[in-house]
């Protein structure tokens, strides 16, 4: 077996981290750099799902800004907005969008210990309307310089890392907020994908000395 009892004992341990309830949405973000390091992001919090609309072309993962982490998050493209979102109303989560209108509160004034999907948009266009009708909240990150906004995936790690904080406080980290049967199920597959990868780079190595 390729995968180490000290790796195993690795991926337990993110696991127990990770957080079920935090999930974030890419609303069509097109640069493989932005998207990636809103991966990356995901990764370093604990967050296990990213979901994303993708209207452009080309590959979204850039590995040498993902430094790995693609691996580790689930992250799964959404075809159909309307039932996507109405299943996670269904589910309980708290739909909160990075939009700046009237009506927008500050990012912190979000309870990010409940079951919360955070929703950013594209790097011109941001959140489009049609997924805006479904958040119940609409968020603002203060400026007060001459730049009216933060590059999208900056925006994601301060409004992540605000999500961590409050999650921490509560004590939330402590204790797994996945199944042991979700456990195995995700170890399963990243443990095939690691045994994998090794017999692909042996392959490659051996053709290289042929």
């Amino acid at each position: 077996m390729f995968v180490t009892k000290q790796r195993l004992e690795k991926m337990k341990r993110v696991l127990e981290k990770r957080q079920k309830d935090l999930q974030v949405f890419s609303d069509n973000i097109t640069n493989p750099h932005n998207f990636s390091a809103v991966l990356r992001t995901c990764d370093a919090v604990g967050v296990m799902n990213l979901y994303y609309r993708y209207l452009g072309e080309g590959e979204l993962i850039n590995e040498e800004i993902t430094m790995g982490s693609h691996k580790w998050v689930i992250f799964q493209e959404v075809k159909n907005i309307e039932r996507f979102f109405s299943e996670k109303k269904k589910e309980g989560f708290q739909i909160v969008a990075t939009y700046l209108s009237e009506g927008s509160v500050h990012f912190r004034e979000i309870d990010y210990t409940k079951p919360t999907l955070i929703v950013v948009g594209n790097e011109i266009h941001g959140v489009d309307p049609e997924i805006l009708k479904y958040a119940d909240k609409q968020i603002i990150i203060p400026m007060y310089g001459m730049a009216q906004s933060l590059n999208v995936s900056v925006a994601t790690g301060v409004i992540l890392y605000e999500a961590q904080r409050q999650r921490e406080e509560k004590g939330m980290y402590d204790k797994p907020s996945l199944s042991e049967e979700e456990v195995q199920q995700i170890l399963k597959k990243w443990t095939t994908e690691d045994l994998i990868r090794h017999k692909m780079k042996e392959s490659a190595v051996r053709h290289i000395k042929k």
